[in-house]
């Protein structure tokens, strides 16, 4: 199996993809057997994660070749990224648990208890806290990144896929792709405040935030990006992608949204 990498040089922010800004570079062969899932950049250590069956393999990002692997993460998702603290968190969807790693050594310091099938995952950097969000038990696990313990458990009104956070508003928003709605989470309280829809979206999975001009951009089943003003949850814009969608993400540099 390959990664492929596309990137891009020195152009204005206004330049659109038909204007060639982003094309094919490389591919970095990465080998092995087991399904992918979501990537995790990370800017400050040069990092790659790529999820890969039971393993994550981590590429560096300045040599495009691969550095190493977190070992024994039975069914990952994906790896949230704390970078001041120098750990990341795995999603292990197989095991109900997420492993805290070392992000120097890549290796495991502990495994922590979580709902079932933890999927998406983030770090929210304001309360230095990583969400596991678990799949089958519709609730998110709310995790203290400096002590690698359970803090709080938020009840959430459905199935939860991916989710983004606005760590100066307070707030981490996450997919509930069987009830086609984003649910609000309260970083202080661990409550959720707000269910919003995303109709005419249905089944959302990917979710990317632009903070600064308070956007969400979220990936839906019915081949639409959803624009949701995430101070609100009104829908502003939505936008025809293809079949499929999983993750989504959003470039500041170029203002460029993305869905996989």
């Amino acid at each position: 199996m390959l990664v492929a990498l596309g990137l891009w040089g020195v152009m204005p922010a206004s330049a659109s993809a038909a204007d060639g800004l982003y094309h094919l570079l490389k591919e970095i062969p990465v080998g092995g057997e087991g399904g992918w899932d979501y990537l995790s950049v990370d800017e400050a250590g040069r990092r790659l994660y790529v999820s890969h069956g039971t393993k994550a393999v981590v590429i560096d990002i300045d040599k495009d070749a691969v550095c190493g692997e977190i070992a024994d993460t039975p069914g990952i998702h994906g790896v949230a990224i704390a970078s001041e603290l120098g750990r990341g968190f795995t999603s292990n969807g197989r095991e109900n648990k997420s492993s805290m790693v070392d992000l120097k050594t890549l290796k495991t310091l502990d495994k922590v208890e979580t709902g079932q099938n933890p999927d998406g995952m983030l770090y929210e950097p304001e309360q230095q806290q990583v969400y596991m969000f678990n799949g089958r038990s519709q609730s998110a696990s709310v995790i203290d990144a400096k002590t690698g313990k359970v803090i709080a458990t938020v009840s959430l009104p459905g199935r939860p896929e991916f989710g983004t956070a606005d760590p100066k508003a307070g707030r981490v928003y996450n997919n509930q792709e069987d009830k086609s709605l984003v649910a609000v989470i309260d970083t202080k309280t661990h409550q959720v405040v707000n269910s919003w829809p995303v109709a005419p979206g249905e089944e959302p999975s990917g979710m990317a935030i632009d903070v600064p001009h308070h956007r969400l951009f979220i990936g839906c089943g019915n081949k639409k990006m959803i624009v949701m003003d995430n101070t609100n949850g009104k829908v502003v814009a939505e936008l025809p992608i293809g079949q499929g969608v999983d993750a989504c993400a959003f470039d500041p540099g170029t203002q460029s949204a993305f869905a996989s």
